[in-house]
């Protein structure tokens, strides 16, 4: 037990002493604070409408519909605290889908809802991970030196924040994309029904993300990022159905037909049970959404100082 608590702290020492002579001069770091980068990539959603071939869990990434994936972008500014902890600001546009036919799982295959939405977010959040710097020999031939003063840095961090996003959802109906929020799909507004619900809501990022550093000032990462959010309507979709007639009564025969498109295969899937209670639409659990994102960035040397000569009278 000696023996190997030994060997393990020997070896701790051996890869700590290693990457301690990976960095040219222990402060680079405070060199290259600030950094500005773009992201590109895929966004998905999480919540009641499409999904996988089972009974769906809105926060789960293994309920994932691979072909809803859609497109994110992005734009923020990093700043670094510590050589291991950063902050950032970062804006983001993302599309997500849903389509229940894309599902077999019978209950939401009958239920035949769909939705699309432009999210946008802004967010801020910490990250701390780890970083290794590799940097070769400082003193070479000619010919050598410039390719071994080259920089090469590999980063990974775990990242956590608050951000705020707006929605608008919109379903496929008859004519072509219609905004979902005017029609009172759940019976907002009427007699018993849910409050209307905002477009704007808060998200909680969390997620991994890993950066490459190329001669110092140039960046190419991977990002991979999990959003939870406080609202259960990105889709629309809540809880229970309203009274089709009374939607169509008060609202149109659109809004009753986006209300309730189901297919008819399970019989009175979205009518009250005999007791008067309402037939589920949806569940109350918050709705999510994740995005992967290839990123290219630019660090910013910091300027030098002047030094400033003092009189000697």
């Amino acid at each position: 037990m000696r023996r190997s608590f030994t060997l393990l702290i020997i070896f701790f020492f051996i890869v700590l002493s290693s990457h301690s002579q990976n960095f040219s001069r222990p402060g680079d770091w405070k060199k290259y604070r600030k950094e500005v980068f773009i992201s590109m990539g895929t966004a998905n959603f999480l919540g009641d409408l499409g999904g996988r071939d089972r009974v769906g869990t809105d926060f789960s990434p293994v309920d994932i519909e691979l072909s809803q994936t859609r497109t994110a972008f992005g734009v923020g500014y990093r700043y670094k605290l510590a050589r291991l902890f950063n902050v950032v600001t970062k804006f983001n546009y993302l599309i997500v889908r849903g389509n229940d036919a894309l599902t077999a799982e019978p209950f939401r295959h009958n239920r035949n809802l769909n939705f699309k939405s432009n999210i946008f977010e802004l967010s801020g959040r910490f990250e701390i991970g780890w970083s290794s710097n590799k940097t070769g020999n400082r003193y070479g031939i000619k010919r050598t030196l410039t390719r071994r003063m080259k920089n090469n840095n590999h980063s990974v961090y775990l990242f956590a924040g608050v951000g705020g996003f707006y929605f608008n959802p919109k379903g496929l109906g008859p004519g072509g994309w219609v905004k979902l929020k005017p029609l009172h799909t759940e019976g907002q507004g009427l007699p018993g029904g849910p409050k209307q619900y905002q477009n704007y809501s808060i998200s909680i990022p969390l997620g991994i993300y890993y950066k490459a550093t190329i001669n110092k000032q140039w960046t190419v990462g991977l990002e991979l990022g999990y959003r939870k959010t406080f609202t259960d309507y990105i889709d629309d979709v809540s809880t229970t159905y309203y009274d089709n007639a009374a939607i169509a009564a008060s609202y149109g025969p659109l809004a009753a037909q986006m209300a309730d498109p189901n297919l008819g295969q399970i019989a009175g899937a979205s009518l009250p049970d005999g007791a008067g209670n309402r037939a589920q639409r949806g569940d109350n659990e918050k709705d999510a959404f994740v995005s992967l994102e290839l990123t290219v960035g630019y660090c910013f040397k910091q300027k030098r100082k002047r030094a400033r000569l003092r009189s000697k009278f």
